[in-house]
């Protein structure tokens, strides 16, 4: 059996899909777009897209009650490999714990965003 996790503090999920699903252990966390929450916007940099999806990722891991030390395994999304030294910048201050990671260049990303994240974390 598994837990939907779901907070206001992260953007609802555009789709047929949940926020994160807690089973037993993990929590697998679906791919989190720089929208925020809050407004809906989106910002323009990929800077500041990178540390909207951290807060996002952060909000929902909070609503599981864990933090980014009980991140495992991230898997990332660019669309332009040539944001990539910003984005691991701000990846590498949010993720300390340096989990497993598979980053990729994408042809576009939902809503013409920069940079997505979906993570697992584990208790």
């Amino acid at each position: 059996m598994f837990t939907k996790i779901s907070t206001k503090k992260a953007p609802a999920a555009i789709g047929p899909y949940s926020q994160a699903i807690l089973l037993n252990d993990f929590l697998f966390v679906s791919g989190q777009l720089p929208i925020d929450p809050d407004t809906s916007n989106i910002a323009s940099t990929i800077e500041e897209q990178t540390r909207q999806v951290m807060k996002n990722l952060k909000a929902i891991l909070k609503e599981a009650k864990m933090t980014t030390d009980n991140v495992i395994k991230t898997t990332c999304f660019l669309a332009n490999m040539e944001d990539f030294s910003v984005f691991n910048q701000i990846y590498s201050e949010t993720f300390t714990n340096c989990p497993a990671r598979s980053c990729v260049a994408v042809k576009e990303l939902p809503k013409g965003v920069l940079c997505e994240i979906e993570v697992i974390a584990h208790i």
